[in-house]
């Protein structure tokens, strides 16, 4: 059988910044995400696609992705970090077929309760 290009497939870095988001809210402890924003030289020049809590940095078909997360005061932030890593690039991986070059978690508050539900 003969494979044939029927065309290119473009996914918008906003869907990326939905995914991580969904996927690192998914693992018990973490409350939310942090209403900050990074500021980075990328970002000014677009580059790069941000929401708040989330930055995601697309070059050569891999991904890169920042969170800033609020966790749960009883929960070990380490595991934590650790399982919303692979969960972020699991669901980046699964749902685009990118390859997830790195997941860096920055914790950015601790608490006690989630605060309102979030819109992604």
């Amino acid at each position: 059988m003969e494979s044939k290009t029927l065309g290119s497939v473009r996914i918008a870095p906003q869907v990326l910044t939905t995914v991580a988001a969904g996927a690192a809210l998914g693992v018990p402890g973490v409350l939310r995400l942090s209403p900050m924003r990074p500021v980075t030289m990328e970002r000014l020049l677009r580059r790069m696609a941000v929401e708040p809590g989330v930055a995601v940095a697309v070059e050569d078909d891999s991904v890169a992705v920042d969170l800033y997360l609020v966790y749960d005061h009883s929960i070990n932030m380490l595991d934590a970090s650790r399982t919303v890593q692979a969960e972020v690039a699991r669901a980046i991986h699964d749902t685009v077929g990118m390859t997830v070059r790195e997941v860096n978690v920055h914790v950015e508050d601790v608490g006690s309760e989630p605060a309102a539900p979030q819109a992604l």
